[in-house]
């Protein structure tokens, strides 16, 4: 059960209600008129925690701690400033290169996919796992239909290819050696929580911490590395065997590295 309705905007335009009855079917939830209520009263009226809502030829979902919606954020910033020279700490901890092939088994709403899908071009790939249907659903959607600025931001989109799978199940199934780096992004286990816009992600998303097991089976069907991002003073690295560590000296994000 998603705990969640779909609606449109106040107005009712038929677009929202297109796409409102598409996310019904697709996500098995309830599709309600809006009748220019509040969001909080049919949240109430409903007996649900989330809301997502059809307007302006996307999905936005309203949930208790904020709004979520797909934007490519960071992403825009980090492609811009690799585009001028400058080093990614995500980039140098996967090695990354044009033309390898990425499986992000923890896409979230896709900003380190995107920023992978650049650096890997036409000629690479990046598959992105989502184990929560809601957020797979914004994110797959979201990237289909968002129109970028430019054309490098626009094609690194649109190359990420989108699965609602969980990559417990998902990594059993791949061949191995048949994905060049294996990169997890789980919820830390100690959030930075002056990490504001990613608070309202914390109710819907998947809060279970990578398995032994699950990185077992990366490490059959990397080629070349599998990174795990973590808060900087987090001491899953050590509990999973990561022993290279990446990342800038002061930042709050770090890189475990896994070479194969």
């Amino acid at each position: 059960m998603l705990n969640t309705i779909v609606t449109t905007d106040r107005k009712n335009h038929k677009e929202s209600i297109r796409l409102a009855e598409l996310a019904a079917v697709q996500l098995d939830i309830q599709r309600v008129n809006r009748n220019r209520e509040p969001i909080e009263e049919l949240r109430k009226q409903y007996g649900v925690d989330n809301v997502l809502i059809a307007k302006g030829g996307a999905y936005t979902l309203d949930t208790p701690d904020g709004e979520l919606f797909f934007h490519p954020n960071m992403a825009q910033i980090r492609i811009k400033n690799i585009r001028m020279g400058e080093e990614d700490h995500m980039i140098n901890a996967m090695g990354l290169t044009e033309g390898m092939s990425v499986l992000d088994c923890t896409l979230g709403f896709g900003a380190d996919a995107i920023v992978g899908s650049y650096v890997v071009g036409a000629a690479g790939s990046v598959i992105g796992l989502e184990a929560s249907p809601i957020i797979a659903f914004i994110t797959g959607k979201g990237m289909q239909h968002f129109l970028a600025t430019n054309y490098e931001l626009h094609s690194a989109i649109k190359r990420v290819q989108v699965i609602n799978a969980d990559y417990n199940d998902y990594l059993k199934k791949l061949p191995d050696k048949s994905v060049d780096v294996v990169y997890f992004d789980p919820m830390f286990r100690h959030p930075l929580m002056d990490s504001h816009n990613i608070n309202p992600l914390r109710s819907v998303a998947d809060h279970r911490p990578l398995s032994i097991a699950a990185l077992q089976e990366a490490q059959r069907v990397a080629r070349y590395r599998i990174v795990m991002k973590e808060n900087s003073r987090s001491r899953e690295f050590a509990r999973l065997g990561f022993k290279e560590i990446a990342g800038g000296k002061y930042s709050k994000v770090h890189y475990g590295v896994m070479r194969l």
